[in-house]
């Protein structure tokens, strides 16, 4: 069991924010799974995001790898929270939702955190069983880089979660990060959320609960010849490449390291924080989760928490029965 503010997960392991966490029957399959702590929808924005046949996923053939040009989830907040309410009502697991959510601008996403409040606000007991996650790492919004690589851009969506937590602070609020590379981003971030630190009769409290580390990278390129099936009678240039666009974020094995490596920094830095409220701070580690040694190594590196996304998209919710394996 780990508690990240008010929300109890156990067993410790979750799914990653993800195209396998979309719709009803996805989220009820990972609802209803023995091996799952909580449910993280995949990122919900207020009225829905605009998804093609350029949105999809190729796994690789040589590893336990993905790559995908998702964008964010085409349902809106609305029907996340109709679903929830749904599953919350049936009553059949005291398991939490984790929402997660993004927008175009700092006050669209103020609404979005009204009407989950107003949400959890309809039934005391609900308080305790939905999170908020802010997905502020996406490297597939064409014209809208993610904001968590440039803090001054990221700053605005972290005030207006500062608000939200001063004015109820029961309410669990996540942040998926990127893979960051060099060491100075990483004490920038830090730097960042501590900034956010109050203290208020004698409680010193920061808005952020917990760290996802890893979202995907982005600007991967993986040809159709290193997929599993490629198009033998594809005649586009385009078809060279395992994902329409090109470009895409990369997931699974192929970044377990890295992700390793974030995990470790942010765990060792929150930790020699002279800021109490920032050694409170909860990491989940997600990147090339597929296997029960993947599982451990995360855990050695510092995460409390596990998440996975390649292998749930691979093997469904079987996945976690699979990263359960011998632990």
């Amino acid at each position: 069991m780990v508690l990240i503010r008010s929300i109890d997960v156990s067993p410790s392991m979750v799914n990653c924010s993800c195209a396998w966490a979309s719709d009803y029957q996805q989220l009820s399959g990972l609802y209803h799974c023995l091996y799952t702590g909580a449910v993280v929808t995949r990122t919900a924005t207020l009225d829905g995001f605009e998804e093609d046949e350029s949105h999809t996923v190729a796994f690789m053939k040589d590893s336990l790898s993905s790559l995908n040009s998702y964008g964010y989830s085409p349902h809106p907040l609305h029907k996340y929270l109709a679903w929830i309410r749904e599953f919350l009502v049936e009553g059949s697991s005291p398991k939490p939702f984790i929402i997660s959510i993004t927008e175009s601008s700092a006050e669209r996403l103020s609404e979005m955190l009204v009407a989950i409040q107003q949400f959890r606000a309809s039934n005391s007991a609900w308080r305790f069983r939905i999170a908020v996650e802010f997905n502020s790492s996406c490297p597939n919004i064409k014209d809208h880089p993610p904001p968590s690589y440039h803090l001054p851009s990221l700053k605005p969506y972290l005030d207006v979660f500062a608000k939200a937590f001063q004015d109820d602070s029961t309410l669990t609020i996540g942040l998926k990060l990127p893979p960051y590379i060099i060491a100075t981003q990483f004490r920038d971030v830090i730097e960042c959320i501590s900034s956010y630190t109050r203290t208020d009769s004698g409680s010193t409290t920061n808005p952020i609960a917990y760290f996802t580390c890893t979202n995907t990278l982005g600007n991967s390129l993986v040809f159709a010849d290193q997929t599993p099936t490629p198009d033998p009678d594809a005649k586009t240039d385009m078809s060279r490449f395992a994902v329409p666009p090109g470009l895409g974020g990369l997931a699974g094995e192929a970044i377990h390291s890295l992700s390793l490596g974030n995990v470790y920094t942010f765990s060792r830095l929150l930790a020699e924080s002279d800021d109490p409220a920032m050694r409170e701070i909860v990491i989940i580690g997600a990147g090339g989760v597929t296997s029960p040694e993947a599982v451990q190594r995360m855990n050695r590196a510092g995460a409390q928490i596990v998440g996975c996304a390649t292998l749930l998209g691979k093997e469904g919710v079987k996945a976690f029965e699979i990263l359960s394996r011998n632990l």
